[in-house]
């Protein structure tokens, strides 16, 4: 009996499997990859998000929000792109430019969401408004792909050390990526210790604050709020794959310099090692901090900033589900395949 029950699990696990390879083959993808790199120019023909009411365009904030959390999903805005009394918002994604006051009519309307506020933080420029993602749609691809990714996501994500995007929280994820994000270097140290990892759930809040987000309770969290200064660095595209590397970092211990691949020299004022292939800096001071979901929102003061290379590229990642559409469009995709 104990023999035809480990048959059965295994048996089991070869269904599963081969499950596993139909769904995938039957997603309506076309890339292998989950998240494609590119670099962040040229990137022609990217969508337009808009603040609107009612199908009605309000603003355009494709460059006025910022992406800083996944589970939940996240958005920022400064209040120089959203009013202070807004405690709910609908954003809609298009392939066409509309301007205020205009209808987005439903052929242009590629992809929506619907957000309520959870928090804010103050600064002496602006207030700074968090909300979070309460529905989402699009139509990237076909609503039965979306279906298979959907099955796939329930079965196979649910695993020791993922995080699981439940139900329509992982078509929200989808739509956030469809604007590219940019991927940066985080460098944090102490007493000669350092740590070195890449985030891209994060960006420039007002004139002189930063917002950041990583996982709280996480290694590089703790030693962000322990030591309160950090690099961010923004590197060339052609680095993609060694900033995913280093994405495990993240749950690592503070380490000796001589364990990252830095470059020989250092920040102005925090004196923290600088990464190679670098574009530009900036050093970044902890002011705040707000846990929402599996996200603590850090809130820094920018202390200093560099450019390296002029108008050099910087590295950012979209959806697969936004570049297969991309492709069906046949839209350009520049795009570094790891």
């Amino acid at each position: 009996m104990h023999f035809q029950f480990v048959l059965d699990i295994i048996v089991l696990d070869l269904n599963m499997e081969l499950i596993k390879k139909i769904l995938e083959k039957f997603n309506g993808l076309h890339y292998g990859q989950e998240y494609l790199c590119l670099a962040a120019e040229p990137f022609r023909d990217p969508l337009h998000g808009y603040l609107v009411d009612r199908g009605i365009v309000i603003k355009d904030i494709t460059r006025q929000h910022l992406f800083i959390g996944y589970c939940p999903l996240i958005l920022a805005f400064s209040s120089t792109a959203i009013a202070s009394g807004c405690t709910e918002i609908s954003l809609a994604f298009t392939d066409k430019v509309f301007p205020p006051g205009s209808y987005v009519p439903g052929q242009h309307l590629v992809a929506s969401l619907s957000l309520r506020k959870i928090g804010q933080f103050n600064t002496d420029e602006s207030e700074i408004f968090l909300f979070e993602g309460r529905r989402g749609g699009h139509r990237f691809i076909s609503r039965f792909h979306q279906f298979i990714i959907q099955l796939h996501n329930n079965w196979y994500q649910r695993k020791p050390g993922n995080v699981y995007l439940k139900g329509n929280l992982y078509k929200q994820v989808q739509i956030a990526y469809s604007v590219p994000r940019k991927i940066s270097l985080v460098t944090v140290g102490a007493q000669g210790l350092y740590n070195h990892f890449p985030t891209d759930l994060h960006g420039q809040a007002s004139g002189h604050y930063y917002v950041i987000s990583l996982r709280h309770g996480g290694k590089a969290c703790t030693q962000v709020e322990q030591t309160k200064k950090i690099v961010l660095s923004d590197v060339k595209p052609g680095a993609y794959n060694k900033v995913y590397a280093l994405g495990k970092n993240h749950m690592q211990p503070l380490k000796e310099r001589q364990a990252f691949d830095f470059d020989t020299s250092d920040s102005v004022y925090f004196h923290l090692p600088l990464p190679k292939d670098l574009i530009a800096y900036r050093e970044l001071e902890l002011e705040n901090s707000f846990h929402y979901g599996i996200h603590k929102l850090l809130l820094f003061r920018i202390r200093h900033e560099r450019l390296i290379k002029a108008g050099a590229a910087g590295l950012c990642h979209i959806h697969n589900v936004y570049a297969t559409w991309r492709l069906k469009k046949e839209l350009a995709g520049n795009y570094l395949l790891r």
